[in-house]
């Protein structure tokens, strides 16, 4: 018994020793350990469509010679899109995947890869590692949508998902592999987000550069060409003469139907272009000068 009480009061006295000693064997074996390259690299893109920003964080395996879709992928078995832990997809305002609506948010994403067609998920749980197995839940999908995969000539070799096609409504996410395609169309409601936008900066206190901003995206979306033309003469007012606002106006007033309008504004931005040696508007305004005029001369 006396013999046991030392022990425990030696223990006890010499407590920070015995931590010290821990604490020093876990920081040796971490530093122990070799950090090497990832056969699949991480790899993360960011893309604006509108006013909206998309994002999808994701790993690139390599084909290296190996049958990729019916081989490593299997057909009829979920696949995580990539490699190591599941593939995720942010958006950050409300979109739409082939009329489907995906809300702000972080997701994994899914595929599920026929000879034929293919199905991707959108799925609510992001904590899977890889595809999950056993723990994925159907019920956590917030949609599946079906595409039909297609044929490239160029070989991809390492996995690899693409934004392409991009205006100021749409995009398509691209899943390329080997020498598969699968598209991905991608809409967000960016008129509705701007006529807000408009609105609240209209609201607040505009500038010359509000009311020119204004008009340029109307011209642009070629919508409302009458309020857009209101705008645009509103930054001028504001601001005096500006190249460029000249010249989205006299693109406004062409579109309009009045070309003289529009002949008068483009040559008012040639002349500031010229002036301040911006060749490109200087060329542009020349030949949509040209183009009016014709037009004018046949009415």
């Amino acid at each position: 018994m006396i013999m046991l009480e030392n022990r425990l009061f030696w223990m006890y006295k010499n407590s920070n020793c015995v931590w010290i000693f821990v604490i020093f064997l876990y920081h040796a074996m971490a530093m122990g350990q070799i950090t090497h390259p990832k056969a699949s690299p991480g790899s993360s893109i960011e893309q604006e469509v509108g006013l909206t920003k998309i994002s999808v964080t994701y790993s690139r395996p390599a084909a290296r010679g190996r049958k990729i879709f019916g081989g490593l992928v299997p057909y009829g078995r979920i696949w995580r899109v990539g490699a190591n832990e599941s593939t995720k997809i942010t958006v950050d305002t409300d979109v739409a995947v082939l009329g489907n609506t995906l809300s702000k948010g972080t997701y994994a994403l899914y595929a599920f890869p026929e000879e034929d067609r293919w199905q991707v998920a959108f799925h609510a749980n992001t904590t899977h590692w890889g595809d999950g197995r056993k723990n994925y839940n159907v019920e956590e999908d917030v949609f599946r949508v079906m595409v039909q995969p297609q044929k490239i000539e160029e070989h991809q070799e390492n996995f690899l998902i693409a934004f392409d096609s991009i205006t100021h409504n749409t995009l398509n996410l691209d899943l390329l592999w080997e020498d598969t395609k699968i598209t991905l169309p991608i809409t967000v409601d960016t008129d509705a987000q701007m006529e807000l936008e408009i609105a609240k900066q209209l609201k607040e206190n505009p500038t010359a550069q509000t009311y020119y901003e204004a008009g340029r995206y109307l011209q642009e979306q070629r919508k409302d060409f009458k309020r857009a033309l209101g705008y645009l003469d509103k930054a001028l007012e504001l601001e005096g003469d500006t190249y460029y606002f000249h010249r989205v106006k006299s693109l406004v007033q062409a579109e309009l139907g009045d070309y003289k309008a529009a002949i008068a504004s483009a040559k008012k931005s040639l002349r500031i272009a010229t002036h301040l040696e911006k060749d490109e508007f200087v060329r542009m305004n020349e030949k949509n000068i040209k183009k009016w005029q014709l037009l004018v001369n046949a009415n």
